[in-house]
């Protein structure tokens, strides 16, 4: 899907009001997030290319977190939007 903002593909489709917005920078794939009911988060969260993701969810589960941060960040999903666009 697109908007004014760019592409973006809802991380859980059952909550429609977070939409992971994607773009293809320097080569690589960035991932950005909105949230229709706190506008903040786009605004303090900039874009993340995914290695910088799969890094922060290492650091994660080492910590003992069992969650996978990474599940919102669909790099397969973002590569195919990119490609369609």
């Amino acid at each position: 899907m697109k908007d004014e903002l760019g592409l973006y593909y809802y991380p859980s489709p059952q909550h429609t009001e977070a939409r992971m917005y994607v773009r293809r920078f320097a080569g690589r794939v960035e991932f950005r997030m909105w949230h229709r009911d706190d506008p903040t988060v786009w605004e303090k969260h900039q874009w993340l290319p995914y290695d910088v993701i799969e890094k922060a969810a290492a650091m994660f589960k080492a910590g003992g977190n069992k969650a996978d941060p990474t599940s919102l960040y669909d790099l397969a999903v973002a590569e195919r939007l990119l490609n369609e666009e």
